[in-house]
Formats: structure tokens, sequence, C-alpha cells
């Protein structure tokens, strides 16, 4: 068996003449380093190829958790979305339609008389559309009693379409009690019909401003 002491006392230049137990750890030594670089320099585009792979089935993996956190998700969002719709049909039902924008208009001015209030002024004012919805600007110009154009605008908030009161300016009247000026605006959605000529005189202005 060859010790530490008899390898370094080998001849390099002369490796012919060195013993076989020296011979032979010479050729393992030898193999080895040639097998490691041949591994090394052939299967370097295997592992590369490796590490994309994994790298990929890392990406596969997030898009499939994601995935499944949209899918668990998905009743929750539909439910959300039935009650977005349920919620926007009952307030469309508030607004009133072409027909019956009139009956809505008498129905302010009821309010009012009905609390006793003196109208100055009701005038309706030219419907601005907005979408599928026009908005129709209403001066008012009412006197009476604090409590009473209080409850006037209580009864304009519980009217069953929607009405709101804007610009509310309150000073006293010259008859005696109080004055109210106001701007009621109310909404109503379009039919087909004025929907498509609103869509059909919008598309000259967007082709004017381009």
């Amino acid at each position: 068996m060859m010790t530490l002491a008899d390898l370094k006392s080998l001849n390099p230049k002369t490796p012919g003449a060195w013993p076989w137990p020296a011979k032979i750890i010479s050729f393992a030594a030898i193999f080895v380093i040639v097998v490691a670089a041949g591994a090394v320099l052939l299967w370097q585009e295997q592992w590369e190829t490796l590490g994309n792979v994994q790298a990929e089935e890392e990406k596969l993996k997030e898009t499939f958790l994601n995935k499944k956190r949209q899918a668990i998700n998905l009743d929750l969002i539909k439910k959300q979305l039935n009650e977005t719709q349920e919620s926007l049909g009952a307030l469309l039902k508030q607004l009133p339609s072409k027909s019956e924008m009139d009956a809505l208009l008498t129905d302010i001015n009821q309010a009012g008389l009905g609390r006793g209030l003196q109208f100055e002024l009701f005038r309706p004012g030219a419907e601005q559309i907005t979408g599928s919805f026009t908005e129709q600007p209403i001066v008012i110009k009412v006197t009476g009693s604090y409590d009473d154009l209080g409850k006037f605008a209580g009864d304009i908030a519980i009217l069953p379409r929607i009405v709101t009161l804007n610009n509310i300016s309150i000073s006293p009247a010259t008859s005696g009690g109080l004055l109210m000026d106001a701007i009621a605006k109310t909404f109503r959605y379009l039919d087909e019909a004025e929907l498509a000529a609103a869509q059909k005189a919008a598309k000259p202005a967007a082709g004017a401003k381009k």
C-alpha cells in the first residue's frame, strides 16, 4: 500500500517508471476529472433547460392558484352582480317615463299647496340629457312658515319618484313669513326612440371634435 510519502517521491517526468499502485491511482484520478469535465460540458445545456422548466413550473403554479382563488370567489361575485342589478332596477323604477313627467310636476306642486305654501314661481326648465337619463330643473319660489317649508321639503323627499332640492335659499318674505328659493331636479329615463336619437346626435358631434 502506497503512503503519502511514496506519492511525493514519484517523478512526474517518468510516469512509466511508477509502481502499479501509483499508476492505478493516477488513472482513476484522470478518469474522474475527464468524466466531471465531460458532464459539465455535455450536461450544461440540459441543466439550463431544467432550470427554465422549473421556473415555468413555478409560474404555472402561481397562475393556477390565482385561477383557483377567482373560481372560489365566482359565486360571491355573481351574487354581488345580481344584487347590483336588483338595486339598479329598483332605482330605475323611481325614475318616471316621459308620459309620467307631467303627473310628477303636479305632485311637486300639490306637495307645496298641501302645506299651505304660496307659490311665487314654479318654472320647469329644459331637459338636459345625461347618458341614458334626462335631468329637468324646476325653479321654485314659495312662501310660508318655517315649519311648513320644512314639511314641504320632507314631502318632496318621500315622493315615489326621485326629486332633489338644490341651491336652497331662505329669506324673509315681503308679505310675511319666509321665502324659499330652490331648484328642484327630477330625472327620467329615455325611451328607446329618444335614446337612439340622442346617440345619433352624439356621433356627428364626436366626429366634429376630431
